[in-house]
């Protein structure tokens, strides 16, 4: 080739290539979270990942990827595709050696997208979740929607924005704004749970106020706060029972008053969350925060006799791991208990760091569940303020504060199962100290404080047993000595003790000759070093250790919560060789995961620094996770569509850029109100859309994922029966309290061993909203469990809503929609003067606020004439129905339960 041929040849080649570079541009880079990451879980990370990771070879941590695998080579050169063993094996004839191993073949655009990931350099990534969120770029004429917003001239909300951008993408329009009465009722029943009230559509209807003014006011409502308790106890776990076999009743129903009173004090989600991880760890709690915490003490507890404690308590702590970061981080951190994730990028280990800031909590699957928090009542308040009082006076601030904190939950203590070396004695039911006359038993590394005092909890139905307590064993020096009577159930005893410094053994022995063979002559619950009350000198302390001892005997509200182990009491926490409690692996401190990140040196290693890192705006989860649960609960559907987890198996957000906005605005600009959030979303043009659905729509959007339409789906089981009541005018607007116990069916409760029955409650507490309804674990109200509300033994981050023949069953015949139905026929009949047509069109409109259709009034009437024919025929079955009512009335209230079981009764409009 000569010269002149080889700059003709260069010359075309350059040519050519520009032409390409012009018209195709650079090579797009692959991006490994969103096109990578997805073929890897697919096909590869079951047998290369956190489970197996077979040939040594896993693609579930970056540096694992890209190590030597058993051959001693790596599968993945980067920049080198056909020098990678990951694309050799993947496009090898022999089918013994391709792989997925007998499986079927990656497709070869799949294999395309991994060589050009390789060859441009096989860059590694976060998965989008595990990115801090960022503000999104929004266009300068888009409007910031938020509180005092009219959504006025053409300016259009961000969250209008990014759902048309998609509605364009895909072909779509959104639909026409709803009618004005059915969008108010839709956004009273997702703000309140309840329908609007007469005079809120009064003043809608008239123009009196706007639909912006008409959510403020539902905003600022007490049932707001009633309704979105309702969601958070089911990612809570709450309920009014224990759970297992025995299940019996528990005080759990102040933290859900407080749990009402943040929603409607709208107290930032920062806060929310930081008081119920850790509240009993900020400075000088609150009753307020240390009630927040019971958030984890809903745990639940064991009280079958026979079962191991530690078992149960250790069962708690890592349903608390796995309920936190779920709720808070949308992640699946249960599959890290026995493994390393299989999808995501946590490790075996940092399971068991996160338990760790979990495991040094004070309860123990004990029978009282102590630690429990003590209400007072204002009087004793004021005993329980004279006394530390007294103390600070004479004992020091220091002192003072240790008393009163054991006047609030009863700790520091040794609770009764922690005995060993039994010697003709026992643990009563696994629970109780029991030592027969001339027993023993040895309670180990016990740290008295240097305290003068023994307080002791228990009962006696015996005289005249002498009780001695030595160091270390029966020969050992006597630390205290004392006579046990007969008592009137459980007491606490003030007890002299010989202070002794460090951890000692305590062996506890009993004498009692009248005592038969192999009879306790006591029942021992607890004991706890406490000083006794100092200035027994001065004027006064009488009194005061009187009501000290009056203290003592509290029997009133007592609260399950969260309190540290001081630092003489504090566990270790070593990793559960696959995630077996007995089988103990290395010892771990607190620590979160790598890959989530954002740690500051300066938050304390405990629950309270951990609380700290899920609030942080570093965090990359928690304002995501919030901001879709709180779009689920509005539009049916989250943006990521799985709301308990996030990561790679996850569903993708529909709509990332909006997820982000909300996130980031949640967080900055409303700081962390998600009264603020709420509002944003319900006074946007994508919630007030119309939900009919046309068949174009339905074709091209059939679940709702691009929010063509307004939302519409079923009222959850509460919603179903609080709007029966509300209609009927039957509803009681007392809130607080504990669990109330409406009608439901006899035989209900036939629960094992624990001798409870449900006493139905009367008076209003008949008629109470449904969060107030007292809920058995092992036995829900059963007209929830058919409307697909949660049994509460573990977090439930979204309900299935099922449509069964039972739920018709339910709302035509179960007592309380008949009387509900009664009540709404009587109202309308009386005030319609009698008139059939008249009552059949306003119950109707009260109903759905819409006017009847002539053919609906046409079958009504034709109801109502042939129940009316029915009862006057027959007055036996009139009286059964309705007893002391006129046919006429009845015939209504057959009329009323029929429209309280149309669709659009028991459907969000």
């Amino acid at each position: 080739m000569n010269r002149n041929q080889l700059v003709l040849l260069l010359s075309l080649l350059v040519g050519i290539s520009l032409i390409g570079f012009f018209f195709f541009g650079p090579e797009k880079e692959v991006d490994y979270s969103t096109e990578i990451k997805p073929i890897l879980n697919k096909h590869c990370i079951t047998c290369h990942g956190g489970v197996k990771k077979n040939g040594g070879f896993s693609i579930l941590f970056e540096e694992e990827a890209f190590a030597l695998n058993e051959s001693g080579l790596p599968a993945i050169v980067p920049g080198s595709p056909n020098s990678s063993e990951l694309i050799k094996r993947l496009t090898h004839s022999d089918p013994e050696l391709r792989m997925p191993y007998q499986r079927a073949k990656l497709s070869e655009e799949e294999i395309d997208l991994l060589k050009t990931w390789i060859r441009q350099g096989a860059k590694w990534g976060k998965h989008w979740a595990y990115k801090p969120v960022q503000k999104p770029a929004v266009p300068s004429q888009i409007q910031s929607a938020g509180i005092g917003s009219t959504n006025s001239g053409n300016a259009i909300s961000p969250i209008v924005h990014f759902i048309r951008e998609k509605l364009e993408a895909k072909g779509l329009k959104p639909s026409p704004e709803e009618q004005p009465l059915r969008l108010l009722r839709r956004v009273a029943l997702d703000l309140t749970g309840l329908p609007p009230s007469e005079s809120l559509v009064s003043d809608f209807s008239s123009g009196k106020i706007s639909y912006n003014q008409a959510v403020d006011q539902l905003l600022e409502s007490n049932s707001y706060g009633e309704k979105w308790a309702t969601w958070w106890l089911d990612l809570a776990r709450y309920a009014d029972t224990k759970g297992y076999e025995r299940d019996v009743s528990r005080t759990m129903w102040p933290y859900r008053d407080w749990v009402i009173r943040a929603f409607n004090a709208d107290k930032p989600f920062d806060e929310f969350t930081i008081e119920q991880l850790a509240g009993d760890l900020l400075p000088n709690p609150t009753q307020d925060q240390l009630t927040a915490t019971a958030f984890h003490r809903n745990t639940m507890n064991n009280d079958e006799g026979g079962t191991e404690d530690e078992e149960f308590r250790v069962a708690a702590v890592l349903d608390r791991v796995n309920t936190t970061y779920e709720v808070w981080q949308s992640t699946t951190m249960a599959c890290v208990q026995c493994h390393s994730h299989t999808y995501d990028p946590i490790r075996h280990e940092e399971f068991y760091q996160s338990a760790a800031f979990f495991n040094n909590t004070r309860d123990e699957d004990t029978h009282d569940e102590e630690p429990r928090l003590r209400f007072y009542e204002p009087e004793q308040q004021g005993q329980v303020d004279a006394v530390i009082t007294w103390a600070k006076e004479n004992e020091g601030d220091k002192t003072a504060k240790a008393r009163a904190d054991f006047l609030k939950f009863y700790e520091p203590k040794y609770a009764a199962h922690l005995a060993t070396d039994f010697n003709r004695s026992e643990l009563i039911d696994t629970k109780w100290l029991g030592l027969w006359s001339g027993g023993s038993a040895v309670y180990k590394n016990i740290d008295t404080q240097g305290s003068d005092q023994l307080l002791l909890d228990y009962w006696t139905g015996l005289d005249g047993t002498e009780m001695t307590i030595r160091k270390d064993d029966a020969a050992g020096e006597i630390l205290a000595s004392f006579v046990m009577n007969k008592t009137q159930g459980e007491i606490v005893r003030q007890i002299p003790f010989k202070p002794v410094t460090g951890k000692v053994n305590l062996y506890f022995e009993a004498k009692n000759s009248s005592a038969k063979p192999q009879q306790n002559t006591s029942s021992i619950v607890w004991f706890a070093f406490v000083p006794s009350l100092k200035g027994k000198e001065k004027k006064g302390f009488e009194q005061a250790e009187k009501t000290w001892e009056e203290l003592l005997k509290f029997k009133g509200t007592r609260l399950p919560i969260l309190i540290e182990n001081p630092s003489y009491m504090a566990r270790k926490t070593n990793v559960f060789e696959r995630g077996n409690w007995m089988v103990l692996g290395e010892e771990v401190k607190p620590k979160t995961p790598d890959e989530l990140g954002g740690w500051k040196e300066e938050w304390p290693n405990n629950r309270l620094g951990f609380a700290y890192w899920l609030t942080s705006p570093e965090n990359p989860l928690t304002a995501r996770t919030l901001v879709n649960r709180v779009w689920d609960q509005l539009f049916g559907r989250g943006i990521v569509r799985t709301l308990e987890d996030m990561g790679s198996q996850s569903d993708p957000p529909s709509h990332p850029e909006l997820l982000d906005y909300l996130a980031w605005k949640t967080m900055n600009d409303y700081d962390w109100s998600m009264k603020s959030l709420i509002r944003e979303i319900v006074t946007s043009t994508t919630y007030k859309q119309s939900s009919v659905l046309s068949a174009e729509v339905f074709e091209k959007d059939p679940e709702n994922q691009w929010y063509s339409r307004g939302p519409r789906f079923r009222l959850s089981a509460e919603q179903v029966r609080d709007q029966a009541l509300a209609v009927s005018g039957l509803i009681s607007d007392k809130m607080y309290g504990p669990g109330v116990k409406p009608h439901q069916p006899e035989g209900i409760w036939q629960t094992v061993y624990n001798g409870e029955s449900w006493n139905e409650s009367e008076g209003e507490d008949k008629y109470r909203r449904g969060i107030y309804t007292f809920l058995k674990r092992t036995s829900p109200y059963p007209s929830f469990i058919t409307f697909d509300a949660a049994s509460r033994e573990v977090c439930l981050s979204k309900r299935l809503v099922t449509n069964t023949p039972l739920q018709a069953l339910v709302t035509l015949n179960d007592p309380v929609y008949l009387e509900a139905a009664k009540s709404l026929g009587k109202n309308t009949w009386e005030k319609a003067g009698k008139n059939p047509e008249k009552s059949i069109s306003a119950a109707y409109q009260q109903l759905i606020l819409s006017p009847i259709s002539e053919g609906k009034k046409k079958t009504l009437l034709a109801l109502f004439a042939s129940a009316k024919a029915e009862f006057t025929k027959d007055p036996a079955a009139l009286e059964e129905f309705y007893p002391g009512a006129k046919p006429e009335e009845a015939a209504m209230a057959v009329v009323a339960n029929a429209l309280m079981n149309l669709d659009e009764f028991l459907t969000k409009p």
